[in-house]
């Protein structure tokens, strides 16, 4: 067995955690002297939309087949950004969602304030575009509706205008639609939950803008504008339009692109104007297996009434992105805040980092707080099993960074009416890796397995096994920042439009009446 990676019993005194802070001990983009680095957020949360209530900033993002959906983030200051919960609790159609359907469901979001109120539309981009809302950001949302229906309508953003009425923008994905790269404004009824007018073609991005998508819909001084990315994900730029009717014709420059930095594609999210006067952008950067992380840059509003995003060194109208820049100024002192990683599952609920693959059942968890444990029970394989990629029972969070480490405590409990009970800690992507226990013949095993092609149904295999007496095994993991990990080299991927994840599983390969389980004591992430 290789030592690259780690299964042994080890003091607890070296995962020393600041339990009350949470701070990640993996990335903080506050350097503390006035100053931020880029990315502001070093995890996946692609397609990012942020909305200013007061001195309060609230982002949203993508976030596909995963359950829960429509992560709700809370920042002071543009940089130090707190995970506060989830907008939608479980994917409709539920008969859909009850398998994974990886790149499916929710797709690049907007969040919007309103009388009061706070709007998430989101599409999905086989069944329409949808809308719910809230009171309190981090409390109960609304369950969604169907403000227009028809396949391959995505990236949605409403605006209110002056006059009382309501108008939505949205793209067109290809794959579903059978066009693309052309944006399309609609207008709804008074309470926004409607569309009460066919789609009207804005701007069309063929020419110049390839693959123009993500628009979001503002006005300022009279103009409308739609700021939207084009070129590609990984490849493209950032397109300011302006027209003084909501229906055009709009003018368009490009306001931010790579340039001679290392972020490529910067693109897509957010204009923020803070109380104390100044504009920023947030938008992400593809970075493969780690996922779409979270920039934010500077912005100014030129002359010629179009915004220039990052830094403009050569004058010529376009920004490029900054590495570090001085941060945002604030209405007051707030101390640090990154989103939660580890979990010593101490309190009865999930932390906010977890989601599963699919919607879940109710039986597959139990979080038992008078303990401190997570059990998670054994689920049936799905029918026509082929590999972890179908299991919906993974529960799993962003890779918080480029270099990390992911240490997992639990007790394995199989029944033992059958074999092929297991469980483990894994590396989920395209491509996946894990170190699994098993039930087996013999006894227990412990094994390091790998599936490369995941998404093309083939098989996993096995690399080592060790027999095993222990039950309670300690599973670790390192990642460094060339998305190496595990004993056998293993590269990670990413999955279908997110980054790679990581996190645990326990299935068993029987419909019986009953099963084993695993009770984890703790999951840590750590810089070691």
């Amino acid at each position: 067995m290789r030592t690259s990676f780690t299964i042994v019993i080890i003091s607890l005194l070296f995962f020393t955690l600041n339990l009350q802070a949470q701070l990640s001990q993996t990335w903080i983009s506050d350097l503390g002297n006035g100053k931020f680095k880029n990315p502001v957020l070093n995890a996946d949360y692609s397609d990012p939309d942020v909305c200013g209530v007061g001195d309060d900033y609230f982002m949203t993002a993508s976030s596909f087949n995963c359950v829960p959906g429509l992560p709700i983030l809370h920042s002071n200051d543009l940089v130090n950004w707190k995970l506060i919960g989830h907008a939608l609790n479980r994917l409709i159609p539920e008969e859909v969602y009850t398998h994974p359907q990886h790149g499916n469901g929710v797709w690049a979001p907007s969040i919007r304030f309103h009388n009061d109120e706070f709007y998430i539309y989101y599409p999905d981009p086989d069944f329409g575009i949808y809308m719910l809302k809230a009171r309190n950001a981090a409390g109960l949302w609304s369950d969604p509706v169907l403000v227009k229906a028809g396949k391959g309508l995505i990236d949605p953003c409403p605006l209110w205008d002056d006059d009382g009425r309501v108008y939505l923008v949205h793209a067109y994905a290809g794959s579903r639609a059978g066009i693309k790269s052309i944006l399309a404004v609609a207008e709804m009824n008074a309470d926004g939950n409607r569309v009460i007018t066919p789609s009207r073609t804005v701007y069309d991005g063929h020419e110049v803008d390839p693959t123009i998508e993500g628009p979001k819909f503002y006005k300022r001084n009279g103009y409308y504008y739609i700021f939207a990315p084009a070129g590609g994900v990984a490849t493209g730029w950032q397109v300011v339009l302006r027209s003084q009717n909501v229906y055009g014709p709009y003018e368009r420059r490009v306001v931010m692109a790579q340039g001679k930095t290392g972020v490529n594609g910067p693109h897509q999210g957010a204009w923020v104007e803070t109380r104390q006067g100044e504009d920023w952008f947030i938008h992400f950067q593809d970075k493969g297996a780690f996922g779409r992380v979270v920039h934010l840059q500077p912005m100014i509003w030129k002359d010629n009434g179009f915004p220039v995003i990052g830094v403009d060194k050569d004058g010529d109208g376009c920004g490029e992105p900054v590495a570090e820049h001085k941060k945002p100024k604030i209405g007051g002192n707030f101390v640090k805040n990154t989103p939660v990683e580890s979990d010593e599952f101490n309190f009865g609920e999930f932390g906010y980092q977890w989601q599963w693959h699919a919607n879940p059942q109710d039986w597959w968890s139990f979080l038992d707080a008078q303990k401190g444990i997570l059990t998670l029970f054994s689920v049936p394989l799905p029918d026509n099993y082929k590999n972890l990629w179908d299991v919906p029972n993974l529960l799993l969070q962003k890779f918080p960074s480029d270099k990390f480490t992911s240490t997992v405590k639990f007790n394995f409990i199989p029944d033992g009416r059958f074999d092929g009970e297991r469980a483990g800690l894994v590396i989920m992507g395209m491509d996946y890796a894990s170190l699994s226990i098993e039930k087996t013949k013999e006894g227990l095993s412990i094994s390091q397995n790998e599936c490369i092609g995941a998404e093309k149904g083939n098989a996993e295999i096995k690399n080592e096994t060790l027999s095993t007496e222990k039950s309670v095994v300690f599973f670790r993991v390192n990642v460094t920042p060339d998305a190496m990990c595990f004993g056998k080299p293993f590269k990670a991927r990413e999955g279908k439009w997110i980054g790679a994840k990581v996190g645990v599983f326990c299935s068993r390969p029987v419909k019986n009446n009953d099963g084993g389980r695993i009770e984890i004591d703790w999951f840590r992430i750590s810089n070691k």
